[in-house]
């Protein structure tokens, strides 16, 4: 489960394309596309590599107009769909 003390990265084993904004992600595995707006772009852009939800979370804050509880609780909900899509890798916050 992703919480707010979580460190996130995006697995190796898919491809990802940016559309205007947009961005398309195929798990390999399943062979199901997933896609993102700009916001979750912007979120699958930072977790290249592992970061913490607070470092999503303040980047986002700093990208867009958005009021920081909403911010955290949209994260949340997204990390937690690429989890269960197996897109992501969750740990604690000293992981990884």
């Amino acid at each position: 489960m992703v919480t707010a003390d979580s460190r996130v990265v995006a697995t190796k084993e898919q491809l990802s394309a940016d559309l205007t904004g947009e961005t398309i992600i195929l798990n390999s595995k399943s062979g199901v596309y997933f896609g993102l707006n700009a916001v979750g772009a912007s979120i699958w852009n930072l977790i290249q590599e592992p970061k913490t939800v607070n470092e999503i979370r303040d980047a986002i804050l700093a990208k867009y107009q958005v009021e920081p509880e909403q911010c955290e609780s949209d994260i949340l909900a997204l990390l937690q769909e690429l989890q269960t899509e197996g897109l992501i890798e969750v740990g604690d916050e000293t992981a990884m």
